[in-house]
């Protein structure tokens, strides 16, 4: 019997708030948080507009000695768990810690420490190179550090799909506890990736937005107007249980996961597949793992990065999918308001979607001004929250390498 599971506590580290209660007040006002490149000078890059965290310490989560040992990813992942564990209400002493596990995953990684430390072997030789250079880079890290602190001894592993990440990374523990392998995870995604060096490649492949003169505005999904989208970094993590776990602790629960599908569209490096054909696939698979029929899909939070290809390319996939009920189904992309996560953005967008069914408050796609034909007629949700109660949404992730990743939530009743 595949078991039911719920979430019972998120958390967040994101460029428009470092706590899901800011996150949520941030989307409700619409509010943006990409501004001007700030980590480095970013005068000789095409893009000079990112989506940055600010006001983060980390030594408010992990001890001060142990900061420096860890990449920012890991410090992210670390902070985001906190508050998830944290409205969990989880009692270490009381759970079996052998069937609690960890799953987080991150697009790139320690990129921030492999520059730094390239940097010291150029100058000062090999000699200088910290002993903590691999162990802060390796992507499993997050998962590594989680799962020490609380003492999770369960499944521990780490997915790497790119953007898809987030929503690989909770559709797989998701699994884990549905097939009995554990009761509890921690799950989710994270990414500290805004460097030279990492933004530089974005802006080689023309992928980021060249909006510099109107940076609130660079994000657009949908829009006719988009040209690229936004770097982002920062993490989100979900605290996912079975059912009677978490009902026999008592614990409040924020809602269920139901279905997840996954493909890929074994067609190019970096372009969707021809009329979204493997998205259309994941999104199909997702919803008959959850049992429900299309027309049950109330909500969809969009992959939605502001790029030209992705944005028609999904807007094709859904209207081709869910064919007359499209038009009944609201789509948003909270990217406009964030940016793009990478490896942390289905997470966080995960959190996004439990927050809407349990609100009834649908979060909108800002930046929206002229409609794109090629994006179908859906509607985006544009610019302002809309009341409306929803029972079932939907999480789209793609990454580069063909990788497709849905999620379906419902509200618990």
């Amino acid at each position: 019997m595949v078991r039911r599971v719920v979430v019972t506590g998120v958390g967040c580290i994101t460029p428009i708030g470092n706590t899901v209660e800011e996150l949520w007040d941030s989307f409700l006002n619409g509010r943006s948080g990409v501004g001007i490149v700030s980590y480095f000078d970013p005068e000789k890059f095409s893009s000079k507009v990112d989506a940055e965290i600010k006001n983060f310490d980390p030594e408010q989560y992990i001890d001060p000695k142990e900061v420096r040992k860890l990449d920012p990813f890991v410090h992210y992942a670390m902070a985001a768990s906190a508050e998830a564990m944290a409205e969990s209400g989880l009692d270490l002493d009381a759970i079996d810690l052998d069937r609690a596990g960890v799953l987080i995953g991150t697009g790139i990684g320690g990129i921030q420490t492999i520059e730094q430390q390239k940097e010291v072997l150029d100058a000062r030789g090999p000699r200088r190179i910290s002993p903590f250079l691999i162990p802060m880079l390796l992507v499993n890290m997050a998962s590594g550090h989680v799962s020490m602190k609380y003492g999770f001894r369960g499944p521990n592993t780490t997915v790497i799909s790119a953007c898809a990440t987030g929503t690989h990374s909770i559709g797989e523990a998701m699994r884990l506890i549905q097939y009995g392998k554990a009761d509890v995870m921690i799950t989710g995604g994270t990414e500290a990736a805004i460097t030279p060096l990492g933004f530089g490649g974005f802006c080689a492949m023309k992928a980021l937005s060249t909006r510099n003169d109107e940076p609130l505005k660079a994000s657009r999904p949908f829009d006719r107007d988009r040209d690229g989208f936004v770097m982002g970094e920062g993490a989100g993590i979900l605290v996912l249980e079975e059912l009677e776990h978490a009902k026999n602790r008592g614990a409040a629960i924020l809602g269920e996961v139901i279905g997840y599908g996954m493909t890929a569209d074994a067609y190019h490096i970096t372009s969707p597949a021809p009329e979204g054909m493997g998205a259309q696939k994941a999104m199909r698979l997702a919803v008959e793992d959850a049992g429900l029929p299309l027309d049950a899909v109330d909500y969809i939070n969009a992959h939605g990065t502001s790029t030209h290809y992705n944005d028609k390319t999904e807007a094709y996939a859904i209207r081709a999918l869910f064919g007359d009920h499209a038009d009944a189904v609201a789509v948003s992309s909270t990217k406009s308001m964030t940016g793009h996560l990478l490896g942390a953005a289905g997470a966080v967008e995960s959190i996004a979607c439990l927050k809407m069914l349990q609100t009834g408050v649908l979060i909108p796609t800002i930046n929206y001004e002229t409609e794109d034909p090629e994006c179908m007629g859906l509607d985006f949700v544009p610019n302002q929250v809309r009341e409306k109660a929803i029972a079932v949404a939907m999480s789209n992730s793609f990454g580069f390498g063909g990788h497709n990743a849905v999620l379906v939530f419902r509200k618990f009743e």
